[in-house]
């Protein structure tokens, strides 16, 4: 195992909570073990600028409980460019840099892939995204707070729907995966959970909608990832407008599953991928993701984490189905 390493840590992309965890990790686990940690602000972009700084263990005290990232983030157009990349692995080698520890999702993972084959670096990527959809790990850091966030609002987006007798179509993140819709959708008892992975029949949607609202269900909640393929909640809003008379409202919740103190989950399992990440850099590992499979550590390479697809269990799916049937419907599959 190698020591006195050089490591530089960044976050990139989309800010998930409990990425200050992961940072805080890392800092105090490299230097526990003998090498001299920095901070690259602002991902990619404040490579390329030079805006690093050498941390210490106190430059991560008290972070573990904040949403965000102390680093900050940034998308960076420049380092799409061979000209960009030289640029930032010049000012990494300025400070001494030989190693570098990336938390952020596929599109970062990428970039350090890509910094990676050109020039003499060595890299570790950690799963950073709400979205659990990457490849290599079960959970991604951030995903469940997000989970929370969103079901803390359909849980009081269900008490207006039943005071008015209303369908709530509620839209949550995680572009072309189900798994935020998946899990809010279940936890919050929704009737229907519209996933990517499982395009809906949206003639079988209105009609099921259909027999509920004729049988005398005066509420209902439905789930749907933005990336959809059925289109996003006001063009299925618009849909079920023309066949069912229903009271129908929106709620795109957005950004604010971003957002948010990581919940207990979050803050574990991102201080163990940081702990493993830099265990991964002494061990001389190269161009890989370190994700937790079965709570065991595993290194998956990075390409792997874009270019293979993370199976989902479609089990949840039907169990959701099952346990949000009509009770006539419930009573005929037991006949």
């Amino acid at each position: 195992m190698s020591q006195g390493k050089y490591i530089g840590v960044l976050t990139s992309g989309g800010d998930a909570p409990g990425m200050n965890a992961a940072i805080r990790a890392v800092v105090r686990t490299g230097i526990y073990h003998g090498n001299t940690l920095f901070g690259i602000n602002r991902g990619y972009q404040g490579m390329i600028e030079g805006d690093i700084e050498q941390l210490n263990r106190y430059s991560v005290s008290n972070i573990i409980k904040d949403g965000g990232t102390c680093l900050q983030t940034a998308r960076s157009n420049e380092f799409l460019t061979k000209e960009g990349r030289e640029k930032a692995f010049k000012n990494i080698k300025r400070f001494g840099i030989d190693s570098i520890i990336v938390i952020g999702g596929d599109g970062s993972f990428r970039g350090l892939h890509q910094l990676i084959q050109e020039f003499p670096i060595q890299g570790i990527g950690l799963p950073g995204t709400i979205d659990n959809d990457l490849y290599g790990t079960d959970f991604t850091i951030g995903f469940d707070t997000a989970v929370n966030t969103a079901l803390e609002a359909i849980d009081k987006i269900r008490d207006t729907a039943s005071s008015h007798s209303r369908l709530f179509i509620i839209e949550v993140m995680g572009r072309t995966s189900g798994y935020i819709a998946l899990y809010t959708g279940i936890g919050g008892g929704a009737e229907d959970i519209l996933i990517p992975e499982a395009p809906m029949d949206m003639q079988k949607l209105t009609a099921k909608l259909n027999a509920q609202h004729k049988a005398g269900k005066k509420s209902s909640i439905i789930v749907i990832t933005e990336g959809e393929a059925a289109g996003g909640a006001l063009e299925i809003k618009s849909n079920i407008e023309k066949v069912i008379d229903w009271d129908i409202k929106v709620s795109v919740l957005g950004h604010v599953q971003r957002g948010g103190d990581p919940s207990a989950f979050d803050r574990v399992l991102a201080s163990r991928l940081g702990y493993e990440s830099v265990l991964a850099v002494m061990n001389n590992e190269n161009d890989k993701m370190v994700g937790m499979v079965n709570n065991i550590a595993t290194l998956t390479p990075l390409e792997d984490t874009w270019t293979k697809k993370k199976d989902m269990d479609m089990t949840y799916l039907k169990m959701n189905e099952v346990l949000a049937a009509q009770q006539e419907k419930a009573l005929e599959v037991i006949a």
